[in-house]
């Protein structure tokens, strides 16, 4: 074991507290430099605790790119005032995003098709019968269906991984976070239904904070090898 390095992993997953209470004063203030804060700080997060691991470089950028690409997607869709060139490319920042959470998971893994089934046969089924007929505009529902796609995609590939136990289910419930935020957006702004608004932002910063102690736990595991 390497000493020096366990402690180090140790200090980062104590990190992770400063995100969690930048996102606690995200939701009471709606401040948009603390919204973009928590991705960005999870994501400076994840490089010092990787910095030097070359083998895990493709995983840990394949995540950074995701939050960095999410708080870009922040700053448009908290500016958007009723914009539609501003939401369109808030949701295409987000749409990187998922890319990004696919990438990690499909490099540790593969597609569960059982969840991908699941996923795709509920949200197809919202997609026909309650977005499309309240989406006028063609390009916009075109674009909504993709990022769905994008998002049952990811979804069912981080169910598919076969990292160990605790790192793949906090990687999954992350993701099942950001699922459920964008869902709870799509209420909001497609449907007019705000019932479930304050779930968007807990469970989208959720999604950052586990998905970053997910990567965090991999490493502490990795400090605990003997060293070759």
């Amino acid at each position: 074991m390497n000493e020096g390095e366990n402690n180090v992993k140790e200090k980062a997953m104590w990190l992770l507290l400063l995100p969690l209470a930048v996102g606690v004063a995200a939701t009471q203030t709606d401040y948009l430099p603390f919204k973009m804060a928590v991705p960005g700080l999870c994501a400076l997060i994840l490089l010092w605790a990787y910095q030097g691991q070359s083998a895990y470089r493709l995983d840990v950028t394949a995540i950074v790119l995701a939050f960095v690409f999410s708080l870009v997607g922040d700053y448009f869709l908290s500016n958007k005032s009723g914009n539609e060139i501003y939401f369109v490319v808030g949701i295409g920042m987000y749409f990187v995003a998922h890319l990004g959470y696919l990438a990690y998971a499909w490099r540790n893994g593969r597609v569960h098709r059982v969840v991908l089934g699941v996923l795709l046969l509920g949200y197809l089924i919202y997609y026909f019968v309650s977005l499309n007929p309240a989406i006028d505009d063609a390009v916009l529902s075109g674009a909504v269906l993709l990022y769905l796609l994008i998002s049952c995609l990811a979804l069912a590939t981080a169910a598919g991984m076969t990292l160990p136990a605790e790192q793949k289910w906090l990687y999954v419930f992350g993701i099942a976070m950001v699922v459920l935020s964008d869902t709870a957006i799509s209420f909001n702004e497609f449907l007019g239904v705000r019932t479930f608004n304050w779930l968007i932002l807990p469970t989208y910063y959720l999604a950052h904070l586990t998905v970053s102690l997910s990567l965090l736990r991999r490493r502490q595991e990795l400090a605990w090898q003997p060293a070759a």
